[in-house]
């Protein structure tokens, strides 16, 4: 029999060096300021060790070839900073590692509603001596500079002699590097430099920094013994890199002992090494004030309180409805306390992309907090606002007038030394200015548009303004030239669509938000304001009437088409197998760029539009990225193919679980599970936002027998629930709601849930992929068994 997946846990049973790092990764904690990764207790056997602070970087030269006028010179790279997770283990002279003696039992399991990481381990040393082991680590929610570990050691037949080393160790960098773009960049062992270490009683303060960042991080460790012999001795030491407090004594069956590990963390440009000494005791004070129990029960109200925001319910699939908990877990916790920073791409789960952040967060994680937990998404638009200076004064080194972000960045400088997916992928600054609209419009939140959402909306436009221009040759129309929109296999194109069209977008926004706070609170003058508008009223819209479909850009149709069928399946993704020089000039799509544009801009398009539009690209686009099937599953369910929307959510909320992409280990695809959200509220339920007002028009899968989740808008909380045949729409708080479903005019009141009927299916069209790249065919009643190394 298969075992059930419980879905409010995930659990690991065993431990494989073969899987370790992607195991590392799944069962990483985090809360968005501090992320530790899935180590075992005893610190080896590990993959990739990684506690990471949201921010502290060091900086390193980026290499060129050849150099180019303007390019950036400075890399900055997400720094594994000290370690406090470690708690090692003698057993009569013997140290604990499952590599040597038995594991008689091994099971580790992160729980999604306590945000914890419990593990249980029963083990038999090469000299016969058993034990048993249950610890809990968690990173707190609600104290976001402190983590906690409770150990619980007990001997299992007989008396036993137990030495525990509980240690703070900094300075253990310099991974190979695994010829995966992907990956993060390699920092030298020494990168930390030693500043400060202290000692008193059961705690130690390291305090280090970054050679070249000059980002300065204090990290303590504080102990209670809970229960354990009074013949136990204690010892403590600190220097250096490494600070270890050490308990140690005979031990017997049924009296465990046991012990509570306190970390804070606390880290700062150019810092008093002293001064943040004392920040890192006074939390360490806090912190013992409080007890881990109290520290658990802080854990749990916080999640409480997400769930009953953010919960998906899904029936008819176990693997997908724990995935989705999983996903939405994850997303909270690696953006819950990452005020004032921005949220990477792996989160603080793993190195991966050197600890970038992208415009993935604008326009796949944002939608999820902005719907669901508004407050974080507010926190992480105001961290793009307060990047503005650097934005601003890399548009003046492109000879542009007002901002343009960085393609890849940690504190707001760019990042990026290749041009054609770095520099010229200018569609990162409509990611921003599309978040900033859409959190107004789903808030209604003026404070934050007048302090931080107009003047982003304001500066991109004026970037949009100096970077096209009027053509005379396509009739006056307005272009952007020379740029890299979200498909990677296709740079420097002139016109992509999806930039297009989000720069309207835009422009057309920054107009409207002048018009309602006026040019002199902006800075803006009338002659701006018109040239906007002219520019939105003149953008160009590539379309081949021929072909009777938009084009990617002008250019595209009259490349030549990628050879497919020669290609092996294990050379996905191309970019580790084909040169660029090749992908370029062919029609090959990375990920979904035009499809993207009918995703977030499907007012520009008729609904005949879109299903040609869909399955021309479908037909070319290989999903060598893992932003791909959130996006393609939401277009699927829109032209009405249902089933093939839900394989497509399948594979981007199980891509972590599985390692699709292999490249788990380096940490989380957040936006891959944000993806998974999208493939639900926008794909199943095709819930959209037009003018203030939500429209919904739902259908499900053969096999999902109900799909139930809440929305925040404009001071409300509104519950969907869909089955096959219908739809509840309930509000859980705020006052009456109107919205469309299905076309229909609907208006919710409160307390009194509308239910109305799903119209039959119409045809579905004929959506064909790759040869070799059509995802898996999902069927909803399957059940898979939990990991098992």
């Amino acid at each position: 029999m298969t075992p059930q997946v419980d879905p409010w846990v995930h659990r690991e049973r065993g431990w494989s060096p073969d899987v370790a790092a992607q195991s590392e990764t799944m069962l990483a904690l985090s809360n968005g300021y501090l992320g530790v990764r899935g180590t075992l207790d005893e610190g080896e056997p590990a993959a990739l060790l990684g506690t990471y602070l949201g921010g502290f970087y060091e900086t390193r030269p980026i290499p060129y070839a050849e150099r180019g006028f303007g390019d950036p010179d400075v890399d900055q790279v997400l720094v594994e900073v000290t370690d406090g997770t470690r708690i090692a283990l003698i057993v009569e002279d013997e140290p604990l590692d499952i590599r040597t003696g038995t594991v008689v039992d091994h099971e580790r399991v992160l729980d999604l509603r306590a945000g914890m990481l419990v593990r249980t381990l029963r083990w038999r040393s090469p000299g016969g001596h058993e034990i048993r082991i249950r610890s809990r680590r968690l990173v707190s929610l609600g104290h976001r500079e402190v983590a906690a570990i409770e150990y619980e050691v007990e001997p299992a037949e007989r008396p036993l002699h137990l030495a525990v080393h509980s240690e703070l160790v900094a300075g253990r960098v310099g991974r190979p590097y695994s010829g995966d773009p992907r990956a993060g960049a390699v920092l030298p062992p020494n990168t930390l430099v030693t500043r400060r270490a202290e000692r008193q009683g059961r705690r130690a303060v390291l305090v280090h920094e970054a050679r070249q960042s000059g980002n300065v991080v204090a990290a303590g460790m504080d102990h209670d013994i809970v229960a354990a012999p009074a013949s136990f001795e204690e010892a403590n030491e600190a220097d250096g890199d490494l600070a270890r407090w050490s308990a140690s004594g005979a031990a017997t069956p049924g009296e465990p002992v046991r012990l509570v590990k306190l970390l804070a963390y606390h880290w700062g440009p150019d810092a008093d090494p002293a001064a943040l000494a004392a920040d890192a005791h006074r939390t360490l004070d806090r912190a013992s004030a409080l007890g881990f129990e109290a520290l658990v029960a802080l854990q749990h109200a916080a999640l409480d309180e997400v769930w009953a925001r953010a919960d998906i319910e899904l029936d008819g699939d176990p693997e997908v409805q724990h995935a989705l908990r999983y996903a939405l877990f994850q997303l909270h916790q690696n953006s819950a306390c990452a005020a004032g920073r921005a949220i990477p791409a792996k989160g603080l789960t793993g190195p991966g992309y050197s600890g970038h952040t992208f415009w993935d967060t604008e326009i796949f994680l944002l939608p999820v907090l902005t719907y669901c937990a508004p407050r974080h998404a507010e926190e992480a638009l105001r961290w793009r606002a307060s990047t503005l200076p650097e934005a601003l004064a890399k548009a003046r080194r492109l000879g542009l007038r007002g901002a343009a972000f960085p393609w890849r960045t940690i504190a707001g400088e760019e990042c990026s030394g290749y041009l054609p997916a770095g520099t010229a992928a200018f569609h990162v600054n409509a990611a921003i200015a599309h978040a900033a609209a859409r959190h107004v419009a789903a808030t209604g939140d003026a404070r934050f548009e007048r302090e931080a959402g107009a003047p982003l909306l304001v500066e991109i436009a004026r970037m949009w303004a100096s970077l096209g221009y009027h053509d005379e040759r396509r009739g006056g129309r307005f272009s952007i030239d020379g740029v890299t929109g979200p498909d990677e296999y296709s740079p420097l194109v002139d016109n992509n669509l999806y930039t297009n069209l989000m720069a309207q977008a835009n422009l057309r926004a920054a107009v409207d938000v002048v018009e309602r706070l006026g040019e002199a609170a902006l800075g803006v003058d009338p002659g701006e304001v018109a040239s906007w508008r002219a520019a939105a009223d003149a953008m160009t819209i590539p379309y081949d009437a021929v072909l009777g479909i938009h084009l990617q850009d002008e250019d595209f149709s009259r490349h030549a088409p990628f050879d497919f069928a020669a290609t092996p399946t294990d050379h996905y993704p191309l970019l580790l197998h084909v040169p660029y020089f090749e992908l370029y000039r062919r029609q090959v799509v990375k990920q979904p760029d035009l499809v993207l544009a009918m995703a977030l801009c499907g007012a520009a398009f008729t609904e005949e539009e879109k299903r040609r539009n869909l399955a021309h690209y479908e037909a070319l686009t290989v999903r060598d990225s893992s932003l791909s099937a959130g996006t393609q599953a939401v277009l699927a369910a829109e032209v009405g193919d249902v089933q093939l929307a839900y394989d497509y959510l399948a594979e981007a909320i199980l891509l972590d679980h599985r390692d699709s992409a292999r490249n788990t280990a380096d940490g989380l695809h957040l936006a891959a599970l944000a993806g998974g959200w999208s493939a639900v509220i926008g794909g199943l339920a095709r819930a959209r936002e037009h003018d203030g007002r939500l429209s919904f028009a739902p259908r499900l899968p053969g096999g999902v027998r109900r799909v139930a989740f809440a929305l925040a808008f404009r001071a409300r909380r509104l519950r969907v629930e869909v089955t096959a045949t219908g739809a509840s729409y309930e509000l859980l708080t705020g006052p009456a709601l109107e919205l469309e479903h299905w076309g229909d005019r609907l208006t919710v009141l409160p307390g009194t849930p509308t239910v109305a009927p799903i119209p039959p299916p119409g045809p579905v069209p004929t959506l064909r992929q790759p040869p070799g790249r059509a995802p898996s065919r999902r069927r909803p009643s399957c059940n898979a068994a939990e990991p098992t190394w």
